[in-house]
């Protein structure tokens, strides 16, 4: 987990730690790149209109700010990858713009996977997370939800480092 050391936020990753921020990261700029479809829950979620009750004008506004708000996400999610090794663990040391740019990436996969999974508000994730191991503990479901915590629990803990930062 993040911790701050000076003006960096510092991380310590294990391999799979590695491999799953690479392929979560890898998933958002596929998702926002060959995959983007404006009809994908997902995509909705990340890309909202700001004018719900007049579709005139919520077209009108994703003309002009989709195309910039795509490629800061994509951006986002590519420093992640910029930041890790294509293979093994590694330690991070993110500077105060690498540290934002985690931190906007992560709460966008934080909120597409959290689409996928249906998860609401009101979600006890842990209860979500032991009827998944009780129906199937080798379930797809059971590992979504518990890389659902753990990107999290690391979203809190470098928003934690950089607030000890000073912001």
């Amino acid at each position: 987990m993040f911790r701050r050391h000076a003006d960096t936020c510092v991380a310590r990753f294990a391999a799979d730690e590695v491999s799953v921020l690479r392929q979560v990261a890898t998933e958002v700029i596929g998702l926002l790149t060959d995959g983007f479809d404006r009809g994908d829950p997902v995509v909705e979620r990340l890309f909202p209109d700001v004018y719900g009750d007049d579709p005139a004008q919520a077209a009108d506004f994703r003309r002009y700010t989709e195309g910039d708000l795509k490629t800061a996400k994509i951006d986002q999610a590519g420093a992640i990858l910029a930041a890790l090794p294509s293979t093994g663990g590694a330690v991070v040391r993110l500077d105060p713009e690498a540290a934002e740019a985690w931190l906007r990436a992560l709460n966008d996969v934080r909120l597409a996977l959290g689409i996928r999974l249906d998860v609401k508000d009101d979600t006890d994730l842990l209860e979500e997370l032991d009827d998944a191991v009780m129906r199937d503990p080798t379930s797809a479901r059971v590992r979504q939800l518990t890389m659902y915590q753990y990107l999290g629990v690391l979203q809190e803990s470098l928003l934690d480092a950089i607030i000890a930062r000073g912001g």
